[in-house]
């Protein structure tokens, strides 16, 4: 059949059909079969895909690809992040409601998305903001509510007054709204919370089972955010208290053998002894003045090393339990109630914030240790001493390696009851309410007579009302629509309240994972059997600012799942891969810098492979990938290369003997050479696909292969046992690039005739007797430098190739005239000659 010119869309949009109509890429649940789950992190429904959804999909597709020509029964689902508060400010600029604005976007993202043929089982596609998923996340809130895993009280809040919301801690960035980058201001609201905390040493404990799995740095920042602590809590008697009031203040501390050096306290501003430490004294004024101004910081910006240390007065004392001194208390600006208790002991002359706010107060200090055989005169230090060293000026410790002088006081503070072991971790509880009309409704009523009464389960899902305005300033529509609110209490039958927040659009991205098994489930959330067979998660792929947000939360809410019984896995995700960002012109790509390019035009343009090609070979998956218009140019000229290639093969070759050399011929050298590279393609790229999905050396393989198939095929052609060889070679060049350039591949698979589709090949197996070579290039050296090569039998002897390479004319040019010293021969790379 004549070929005619690569025509990328028609090709494309023949294969893109093929594979829907025949439901290629359908998986069911199959226990017969070893499973792979490959998951890349689901977009949101912006309408518009960018260059970092096609790397991350691409990649993830490759994975999904190659793991099914490799036997695996693969799960590859997509589906979208829903809710969210870009709908929102959509639907108040176009007068429209999220619901529209969102399906509307999905419509044309997946249409998209289909143009690169990514081989996803679309009959699992589902929405997050669907009535038919958050019913089930309102079913979690409810089993979490009953269990005491979520609760609510009145909170310090972070508030971003231009998306007049809630976020959680996670959510701001150097004290700006992650998504808006307003400044962050802090409120005191009543707030749904979920207790992550309860699961800190789990979530911190089986970060050991995901080494090797998860990039290390992922695996740092979550050790980072969970931060345990271990040390001690004390009490400290609150000088000249009312008689009977009993006022102590509670320190955590994991410095327990300073204590004698404790010189001061230092309260956070939030800290609920402050008004009664005050009360009746003349710095009263001061300190509430100090508390406002401090109060209204971002908590990011109080913990910084380089914030300026400032605090105040606030008239009391509190008494150190150990040697019974008196210490000041102050209020601190560097101090915060969301971590320990809110209170500091402060060791000035071994703590450097605590040395810095003391020198600048003029607070006195005391030297509790001194290194090894030396001794610290507080008029000669410069900054505070935090290395380790023995204890002074501590009474009976004195002379203790500080290290052991931990335990010993933890010891003493037990057993006079001043004390006791602790630990403490910086991860705070989930704050998931949200104060926004595109999310899931919380499933609680407020009734005058019950209190907080949970929705009951067969009223679920709580729906968002379809005929909901957008208020302009983007306050959520909920807390004025009577039809929403107004309720019946099922416990009393009297009138009652909705709750009008909703939740935080992490916690719908935090079990996603587990529905994909069973999407289509309407009488739960999962079906157990293809739950258990699905999970964890084999691969999955996203961006590493998802390490302390979406990562942890999932991890989290997987174990709660486990808990609840819906689960049997504790961990999501077996293996995470975080993709590098996509550049131009060195910065990420963005409409501010004015660098975007647009997928769409480049699909058009060059074709869908080609796109994949470029994305997948420019840089390894996990470092950040420079665009190139000329990078895509060049895949573009390797695709037509391919073509080229198998037009002017095909009258010559057959499919038929792809699998066997053909009986009766022994292979010409030529015919050896070119399936000694077919079998170190193979070799290089089944390699390269199982470590770190190193697409882009998989490529660089199989070009090499079409190199010297073009540099062979003249002669090869003319021989059976060369046909042979190029058409071994030319279905290797397919099924290895099939995961990469789809379209392409198939085509050419169903042209020259192979078997079936290549999605549905076998990956090649190499043949070690296949890599054994006949000869060997050996480099000869003299003095170290190389001055010739030589082509010898493989066979040769040592001596043989010591004559051959002193008989090497170029060789004789450096020797001439010169004793030749030594020979030393390394068979098989070269010959180094020492001569003078």
């Amino acid at each position: 059949m004549g070929f005619g010119k690569y025509n990328p869309e028609t090709i494309e949009n023949k294969w893109q059909k093929a594979w829907t109509d025949t439901g290629a890429f359908h998986v069911e649940t199959d226990t017969s079969r070893p499973k792979y789950y490959v998951l890349e992190m689901f977009p949101y429904p912006s309408g518009k895909i960018h260059m970092g959804h096609v790397r991350n999909y691409s990649i993830g597709d490759v994975v999904a690809r190659y793991k099914r020509m490799k036997g695996f029964n693969v799960l590859h689902p997509m589906g979208w992040d829903a809710f969210g508060l870009p709908a929102e400010n959509a639907a108040i600029k176009n007068n429209t409601h999220p619901a529209e604005w969102t399906y509307a976007n999905i419509d044309d993202m997946r249409t998209q998305l289909s143009r690169l043929g990514y081989s996803y089982d679309w009959r699992r596609e589902m929405a997050t903001c669907h009535p038919g998923y958050y019913k089930w996340e309102q079913q979690f809130f409810l089993d979490f509510l009953k269990k005491g895993l979520i609760y609510r009280k009145k909170s310090p809040v972070n508030w971003c007054e231009t998306c007049n919301t809630v976020l959680a801690n996670e959510q701001v960035e150097d004290g700006l709204c992650w998504r808006c980058e307003t400044v962050i201001e802090q409120k005191e609201l009543s707030q749904w919370f979920m207790r992550i905390t309860d699961y800190a040493e789990e979530l911190l404990a089986s970060l050991k089972n995901l080494e090797g799995g998860w990039p290390e740095r992922v695996l740092t920042m979550q050790r980072n955010w969970i931060g345990k602590s271990v040390g001690a809590e004390l009490e400290f008697e609150v000088a000249d208290a009312p008689s009977g009031s009993d006022d102590k203040i509670a320190v955590f501390t994991t410095r327990p053998d300073t204590l004698f050096g404790a010189t001061f306290m230092s309260l956070a501003a939030e800290h609920p002894m402050v008004e009664k430490l005050i009360e009746g004294k003349p710095e009263a004024e001061k300190v509430r003045e100090f508390v406002t101004k401090v109060s209204n910081l971002d908590k990011i910006v109080r913990s910084a090393d380089d914030l300026e240390k400032e605090g105040v007065f606030t008239g009391s004392y509190c008494i150190n339990p150990l040697n019974g001194e008196k210490m000041p208390i102050y209020v601190a600006n560097f101090v915060l109630m969301g971590y320990g208790t809110g209170a500091v002991m402060a060791v000035p002359a071994h703590d450097q914030r605590d040395y810095e706010f003391a020198k600048k107060y003029d607070i006195p200090m005391q030297v509790v240790i001194h290194p090894k055989d030396q001794d610290l005169n507080l008029d000669e230090m410069n900054e505070a001493y935090t290395a380790p060293g023995v204890l002074v000026n501590s009474g009976d410790f004195d002379g203790m390696p500080n290290d052991e002088a931990k335990g010993a006081i933890v010891s003493y503070l037990g057993k006079s009851g001043k004390g006791k072991k602790s630990i403490n971790y910086r991860l705070r509880d989930w704050n998931i309410s949200r104060q926004r009309f595109w999310g899931s409704p919380i499933p609680v009523i407020y009734c005058d007579q019950c209190g907080i009464v949970p929705v009951p389960e067969e009223d679920l899902p709580i729906i968002l009302p379809e005929d909901a305005v957008m208020n302009e300033d983007g306050r959520s529509p909920l807390p004025q629509m009577e039809s929403f609110i107004n309720t019946i209490c099922p416990t009393c039958g009297k009138p009652a309240e909705r709750e009008t927040d909703t939740m935080d659009t992490f916690v719908e991205s935090s079990w996603y994972p587990l529905r994909y098994t069973s999407a289509r489930k309407e009488d739960g959330p999962f079906d157990p059997e293809a739950l258990d067979y699905w999970l964890p998660v084999d691969q999955y792929i996203g961006g590493i600012e998802h390490a302390i947000l979406h990562l942890l939360y999932a991890r989290f809410f997987t174990k709660a799942l486990r808990d609840e019984g819906y689960t049997k896995t504790a961990e999501p995700f077996k293996n995470l891969l975080t993709q590098g960002m996509v550049l131009k012109d060195g910065a990420k790509m963005s409409k501010s810098k004015g660098n975007v390019v647009d997928p769409n035009s480049m699909i058009q343009r060059y074709g869908a492979d080609a796109t994949r090609l470029f994305i997948l070979f420019a840089s390894p998956p996990e470092k950040d990938l420079e665009w190139s218009d000329q990078g895509l140019e060049g895949s573009s000229r390797f695709l037509n290369r391919i073509w080229r290639l198998a037009e002017g093969l095909e009258d010559s070759i057959s499919p038929v003997g792809a699998c066997a050399k053909p009986e009766g011929f022994e292979l010409s050298s030529d015919a050896k050479k070119l399936r000694r590279k077919e079998h170190e393609t193979v070799s290089r790229a089944s390699r390269d696909m199982e470590n770190k999905f190193q697409f882009n050396t998989v490529i660089a393989a199989t070009m090499e292969l079409v190199n010297e198939m073009y540099a062979l095929k003249d002669t090869l052609v003319e021989s059976e046992d060369g046909k042979f060889a190029l058409s071994s070679a030319f279905s290797t060049v397919l099924t290895v690039l099939a995961p990469i350039t789809p379209h392409l591949c198939e085509e050419l698979w169903e042209i020259m005739g192979y078997e079936g589709i290549v999605a549905s090949a076998a990956w090649p197996e190499y043949d070690e007797s296949a890599l054994v070579t006949d000869e060997l290039l050996i480099v000869i050296q003299v003095n170290g430098k190389m001055r010739a090569k030589i082509s010898v039998p493989a066979a040769t002897s040592k001596d043989d190739i010591e004559k051959e390479a002193l008989a090497h004319e170029n060789v004789g040019k450096f020797i001439e005239g010169k004793t030749v010293r030594k020979v030393i021969v390394v068979p098989g790379k070269l010959v180094n000659i020492v001569a003078n």
